[in-house]
């Protein structure tokens, strides 16, 4: 017979929490479907047993990513500083256009032009990893015993997101579809985009990136590009938890296809790209090399490990 074994006190401290972050979405940020499943989730988890709390608990850096990158809606960083849409689009072209017969195109240009249904096909599938991915690895490294590695790749997880978030507020930046289709102009009531993934949605017949994009947050905060990180980062505790080869091997082959889709797809610049790979490497050389040395860092990660173990 499944037994939580749940304390009133950490009853009461899960339920309070969730309530109020359903009230503060619903009431200052706006709430959507996807937020209560989380949290219904997250609840049946933490409550259903002693073993899906420890992982409900695992998981919690994917649900605060989640709310961290949601509210950033309550101060856009179109506010701090000016949207980069014309130099960054000048720069791309000036650094890795492309020469044809009609011009200098930028990548995105060149794939809008040119592009073939199975790579159309392959892209939405390696774009549909960029978050399942990771918390694919995290359930691997969860249910394999590692729980140490699994915390620590999922806390470094929602670092390099803070960490891209900066990013996203020191350069707010357009992504290549803004600059193609509305010119060099902001506009903030501009919706999210799918751009080239559209492609995989006629194919599929099923409007799985339309249904994603329709909730974006944030259309200027393409620099850096944390679709590039997210699966770098992946790969990354891959290797330092020492898994097998295959392993590591698919984490980085899905790597490279979502390099190679953000700039597909229109979505993302070159430039965008290598500035998340710097913010992967960055951030997880900050969490590994700073972060877990601070000694408060390190007592709260034994009694965290001991707690799931």
């Amino acid at each position: 017979m499944w037994k939580a074994d749940v304390t009133r006190r950490e009853t009461a401290i899960v339920l309070l929490a969730s309530i109020l972050f359903l009230l503060f979405q619903w009431l200052v940020v706006g709430l959507i479907p996807a937020q209560i499943v989380m949290v219904l989730l997250f609840n049946l988890l933490f409550f259903a047993h002693s073993f899906t709390r420890k992982l409900a608990l695992t998981l919690l850096p994917f649900v605060l990513f989640e709310m961290s990158y949601d509210w950033m809606r309550l101060y856009p960083n179109y506010k701090v500083n000016p949207i980069d849409i014309q130099g960054i689009y000048d720069a791309e072209k000036a650094l890795f256009g492309i020469a044809t017969s009609e011009g200098i195109l930028l990548p995105g240009e060149f794939f809008n032009l040119h592009h073939w249904p199975w790579v159309d096909f392959m892209a939405g599938v390696f774009y549909l990893c960029w978050v399942p991915g990771p918390i694919a690895l995290a359930f691997y490294l969860f249910f394999k015993g590692q729980r140490s590695a699994c915390l620590r790749f999922t806390w470094a997880f929602l670092f390099v997101n803070l960490v891209g978030f900066v990013g996203y507020y020191v350069h707010p930046a357009a992504p290549p579809w803004y600059a193609i289709h509305f010119g060099f102009t902001p506009d903030f009531s501009t919706p999210g985009n799918v751009a080239g993934l559209a492609r995989f949605d006629e194919l599929v017949g099923v409007p799985v990136f339309a249904s994603i994009y329709v909730n974006n947050s944030n259309i200027f905060a393409a620099v850096p590009s944390l679709h590039s990180a997210y699966m770098l980062v992946a790969t990354i505790y891959a290797i330092i938890s020492k898994q097998r080869w295959p392993l590591v091997a698919l984490c980085a082959f899905i790597t490279l296809g979502i390099w190679f889709t953000a700039v597909y797809s229109c979505h993302h610049y070159i430039i965008d790209v290598l500035l998340g790979i710097v913010t992967a490497l960055l951030g997880v050389w900050l969490f590994e090399r700073v972060v877990l040395r601070l000694p408060i860092v390190q007592r709260l990660m034994q009694r965290y490990t001991a707690y799931i173990a």
